[in-house]
């Protein structure tokens, strides 16, 4: 990811509304969000990097800390205020080595930030990026229903959320199942959600629910919905909810390898998990390889797949990424009577045709639309 903030390779592009799989999906265009998250918030070095550029008086306040680099030399995907820029998923602390910030400034640059007001275009700009326009779906009876999640406000690399989306759409075809697909924020209301069997997240990358959209969420999975979601959509420097990062997911991203940034490594199989009966024992593949601040079995998920870091270089972004001999890339876990899936392969393109990604996602698939006593016990 940040080899491609260093490269400015990715192109802010969004993807229409469409409906997939037989099914129209026509936007029932809404009122302007009001309800957006840190909508009142004041403004700090832990605010949104897009919110403090998007305030001419917060921006003013960066600029004369860090003179001439937020409208100098960074590549525009990253310096946009229009998503998905690479500034929706930074704090100050976080975008400081690329605007050549001195941490040591931050305490005196936080106070000066707290003192400005949060003006009514403030709250405007911040919501602007949310959406309230309901897609209406018109789902066929008797199959499985799928929503596929892609609205994107931080880091959208087009190519992996294309050929994930061709990927489960081909799954679609050879097991029956109905999917629809959006990027509108709006379909994560109860009524809408209640089509649905599961959800999934292609990707996925920046804040992008209001608060009723994520209370609507949460009550979907916490009620015997499923959810599953690949890579990106686990793999934020910083998350402003959290709890889809540590109680959802599980797991806070930490950083991958750099050099090089795509390595191969063997992955390893849990031979015990209800998932594992697709797959082989292990395998090699050459991917992007994600490392976590800390290990999602620790709330309690039921670890897939493991990475053998002995297969390749566990180091990138100025640190060591090692989590030692137990490193999840993939797992499942109980939240209420919902299931959840993810795993952190997927940013190659080419992962989405591999025949054990594509064996495992679509097992997973089936697993978290259709297993509806998995997680009936669970109290979580």
């Amino acid at each position: 990811m940040i080899a491609a903030i260093k490269k400015a390779l990715v192109k802010s592009v969004w993807l229409p509304l469409i409906g997939l799989a037989g099914m129209s999906a026509t936007p029932v265009l809404a009122k302007p969000v009001t309800d957006c998250p840190n909508r009142d918030t004041p403004f700090s070095s832990s605010s949104p990097m897009i919110d403090l550029m998007l305030s001419p008086a917060a921006s003013a306040v960066m600029a004369k800390a860090s003179p001439g680099r937020l409208d100098g030399p960074l590549p525009p995907n990253m310096a946009s205020t229009t998503t998905p820029s690479f500034m929706a998923i930074l704090t100050l602390r976080q975008a400081s080595r690329f605007i050549g910030l001195d941490l040591a400034k931050l305490p005196e640059i936080d106070a000066e930030l707290r003192k400005l007001p949060v003006t009514e275009a403030d709250k405007i700009a911040r919501c602007a990026r949310y959406d309230n326009d309901v897609p209406v779906f018109n789902l066929p009876k008797g199959k499985t229903r799928l929503l596929l999640f892609e609205k994107i406000n931080g880091f959208k690399d087009t190519p992996s959320v294309n050929a994930a989306r061709a990927a489960f759409l081909a799954m679609a075809e050879r097991n029956g199942w109905a999917v629809a697909t959006t990027d509108k924020g709006g379909a994560f209301n109860t009524k809408t959600l209640r089509q649905f069997d599961a959800v999934i997240w292609n990707n996925i990358s920046g804040d992008v629910l209001s608060l009723s959209q994520r209370k609507a969420f949460q009550n979907f999975i916490k009620n015997g919905g499923g959810f599953v979601a690949v890579h990106g959509s686990a793999g934020d420097p910083v998350y402003f909810w959290d709890w889809y990062p540590d109680e959802l997911i599980g797991a806070r991203f930490s950083g991958h390898p750099m050099s090089p940034q795509f390595q191969e490594a063997k992955v390893v199989v849990n031979t015990s998990h209800p998932l594992a009966k697709v797959l082989p024992s292990e395998w090699r593949m050459t991917d992007e390889w994600y490392s976590f601040r800390t290990n999602p079995r620790v709330v309690g998920a039921d670890v897939l797949l493991t990475l053998d870091e002995s297969t390749y270089n566990p180091e990138g972004m100025g640190q060591n990424l090692r989590m030692g001999e137990d490193h999840p890339i993939a797992w499942t876990n109980c939240i209420g009577q919902g299931r959840m899936f993810y795993s952190a392969i997927g940013h190659m393109p080419e992962t989405y045709s591999q025949p054990q990604n594509v064996a495992l996602l679509e097992a997973a698939v089936d697993w978290a639309a259709k297993d509806r006593t998995a997680c009936i016990k669970s109290s979580r």
